[in-house]
């Protein structure tokens, strides 16, 4: 996933089979008066909407650094995962109220039109899924493209299930419960990624690090006498960037620059830290804590 020839290929691929699908079960949908049919179109539209974004942010974020973005692009990725989670909520939400007003007033359906359909949906975003399912582990932005697909897939299944029930025994009422479970699912799994983006955007610092054991590792290294003014923070899921201000005993620039190796791969081996900025001082500073704090924000 990381070649971007492939990666365009695939989301390509999958644009297009989210376009059929969408445009089968709001016909599909309208014929056989299914509501979860109608709901995964949209769902689907909504794809097809996400893997353009994802796509085109991707594409994005390879571009190189620039003096306007000093960072590079990768937030762009953070930016697509974010949007493509509330859409995903909001669409969500909305399934909710149609499920539950359907819930209330049911109204015949042709589980026979609704389970065809539902099948074709099923293997095309099963197909979908299964293209972005290696890019999915390790960046937030195809993840949440994913999760769509997925989310879908599932839908699908549950509308066979639905289609079924329907067909056999005419419980009509199978269908809006099926949209109520799929619109709960992609809110439970939409949520942390938006918590993720979140705290990303708001330049928080990873939860899996130890900055008791940051501290200690570093002061453990002959020469550093405190550590103080820590920034860490987190540019996307894979990247994130350290500074902080060292106290070492007097010497001179050219034998202080001997520490930068050692500290760049403790942290870097050690914590997952891929960008570190250091300040080397001798008494400025040495009595102050390890994170930068006045008891107001950082001017």
């Amino acid at each position: 996933m990381h070649n971007n020839e492939l990666t365009g290929q695939r989301f390509f691929l999958v644009t297009l089979l989210n376009v059929l699908i969408t445009v089968a079960e709001f016909l599909g949908g309208a014929l056989s008066g299914s509501l979860s049919l109608v709901s995964d179109a949209f769902h689907n539209l909504g794809d097809s909407f996400s893997v353009v974004l994802s796509y085109w942010t991707h594409r994005i974020s390879s571009k190189p650094q620039t003096e306007h973005n000093t960072f590079g692009f990768r937030r762009s990725q953070i930016l697509s995962a974010f949007l493509n989670s509330i859409f995903l909520v909001v669409v969500s939400i909305i399934l909710l109220v149609g499920a539950i007003k359907k819930l209330f007033h049911p109204e015949h359906i042709n589980g026979n039109l609704m389970l065809i359909v539902a099948i074709i949906g099923t293997i095309a975003n099963l197909i979908s899924a299964l293209m972005l399912n290696a890019g999915s582990k390790h960046n937030l932005n195809i993840r949440a493209t994913y999760l769509h697909l997925l989310s879908d897939t599932l839908s699908s299944m549950g509308i066979i299930a639905g289609g079924i029930l329907i067909d056999l025994y005419n419980w009509v009422i199978v269908d809006p419960i099926v949209t109520l479970l799929v619109a709960f699912y992609i809110i439970y799994e939409t949520i942390p990624i938006i918590k993720k983006t979140i705290a990303i955007l708001m330049q928080g610092a990873p939860t899996n690090i130890d900055y008791a054991d940051v501290q200690k590792d570093l002061l453990n290294i002959n020469g550093i006498t405190n550590v103080h003014h820590v920034h860490v923070w987190m540019i996307d899921e894979n990247t994130v960037v350290f500074s902080a201000h060292i106290n070492m005993k007097n010497m001179m620039i050219s034998d202080a620059e001997k520490f930068y190796h050692p500290i760049y791969e403790l942290l870097h081996k050690k914590y997952g830290i891929t960008h570190v900025t250091v300040q080397v001082e001798v008494e400025r500073g040495i009595k102050q804590d390890l994170f930068y704090d006045t008891g107001k924000d950082i001017k």
